[in-house]
């Protein structure tokens, strides 16, 4: 990271942040890029949020033990190991080509979704079983539901670990190039997305295309391009840790 810095400070102005790339991507700013990437992790965690943690609540409170529930939660180990490269090719087959979005904000959105849903529902499923099952043992004995136990004290109490595994999760995928270079992203466009089926550019092809495609690029820009990244990434690990201390603070137990 000090690396980065000292190499990447030299190219970071206002001009870099909210201007547009000029000849040929080797001048000017990153501001398609820095929208871009904004644009594909809100969608991400968008579609991913939801559905992660309620397939996580039905599996951690609903689903009974048995061959079925056992063969998707291998799956879902499965495909939290599964190369990104290989959910970009999906997301061109099913997104792209099959349902017709083109190489669209959408289509990278909801591929980059599929590739997070595993960690977030096996990062949900552990902060679920986190929390004692004498809490819900009391509330059941009281009369609750399972739907109010798992709503007024199983969220409640598994809260901090839920959000810091969904924006640590959600912040990886601003960083991510191999599913959006086949889904959502282009190497060059000279304005911003107007919607979400859009085509767009991204950080992180952005930097790959500086520094590998494109010649006579000045040395300290790709490390600028970087380093935005990086502070983008860090900015929202910073985030969760702060909020998941500020929610513990408040647990009675």
């Amino acid at each position: 990271v000090g690396y980065i810095i000292v190499q990447g400070a030299p190219a970071m102005s206002w001009e870099f942040i909210s201007g547009f790339p000029t000849d040929g991507m080797k001048a000017g700013g990153i501001l398609p890029a820095l929208i871009g990437t904004i644009w594909l992790t809100i969608g991400t965690a968008i579609v991913s949020v939801p559905l992660g943690i309620g397939a996580a609540i039905y599996l951690a409170e609903y689903a009974t033990e048995n061959r079925w529930t056992r063969a998707i939660r291998i799956a879902i180990i499965n495909l939290a190991g599964i190369p990104s490269v290989v959910y970009g090719l999906f997301g061109l087959g099913l997104f792209v080509l099959f349902l017709g979005f083109g190489t669209s904000i959408i289509a990278g959105s909801l591929t980059l979704a599929i590739m997070t849903l595993p960690v977030i529902i096996a990062s949900t499923r552990e902060a679920l079983a986190s929390v004692p099952m004498a809490f819900r043992e009391a509330c059941w004995n009281m009369g609750a539901t399972r739907w109010q136990t798992i709503r007024k004290v199983v969220l409640p109490n598994a809260i901090s670990g839920i959000l810091t595994g969904i924006i640590l999760e959600v912040s990886r995928t601003a960083g991510e190039t191999a599913p959006i270079m086949f889904t959502g992203a282009a190497a060059f466009i000279p304005f911003l997305p107007q919607s979400v089926f859009d085509e767009t550019m991204a950080m992180s092809l952005h930097l790959y295309v500086i520094s590998t495609q494109v010649t006579g690029v000045p040395e300290e820009v790709p490390y600028g391009v970087a380093l935005v990244l990086i502070t983008m990434v860090l900015a929202m690990n910073a985030l969760s840790i702060a909020f998941r201390v500020y929610l513990r603070g408040k647990k009675k137990w």
